[in-house]
């Protein structure tokens, strides 16, 4: 920290800064994914779901608890609601019928493939800048996990 004027502030490294303002941008993201979830009357968890059922295809309740990075436990009541509104369907694993696949029925397609156009497009915090600004940030982003992939 140093004294600046009377005020004392954090000395940040421009990674930090960086760092910081994703934060606030993925806070300010929160809302419109809510707005996007309600309109198909679901929570964003359960739109978060949908959406990696519908890219991912047929999938156990733990495949989809790894991708959504929670227990399994916590992915059974998710499933309940999304199976009592008819988006998806448990069926018995073809490979070991202790184990229950998850299936999209034709209306949990069709609400995937509408929800997938409205997703899709970007939050307020990226859509409202300029092209340029988009492209720059997309090269930015995408260098960021390159660097990640390229790492052993």
């Amino acid at each position: 920290m140093i004294e600046q004027d009377g005020a004392t502030r954090l000395l940040e490294s421009p990674g930090v800064r960086a760092w910081n303002l994703m934060t606030e941008v993925w806070k300010s993201v929160k809302p419109w994914a809510e707005k996007v979830a309600t309109s198909f009357g679901l929570t964003p968890q359960q739109l978060i779901s949908m959406k990696i059922m519908g890219e991912y295809g047929t999938m156990t309740m733990s495949e989809l608890a790894q991708h959504l990075g929670c227990d399994a436990s916590n992915v059974t009541s998710l499933v309940d609601k999304l199976e009592t509104r008819g988006l998806v369907e448990r069926r018995a694993s073809e490979h070991d019928r202790r184990v229950k696949s998850l299936v999209m029925t034709p209306a949990g397609v069709d609400m995937y493939q509408q929800a997938h156009e409205r997703f899709h497009q970007p939050p307020p915090a990226i859509g409202n800048l300029s092209s340029e600004d988009q492209e720059a940030l997309y090269g930015i982003l995408q260098r960021a996990l390159d660097s990640v992939a390229a790492r052993p």
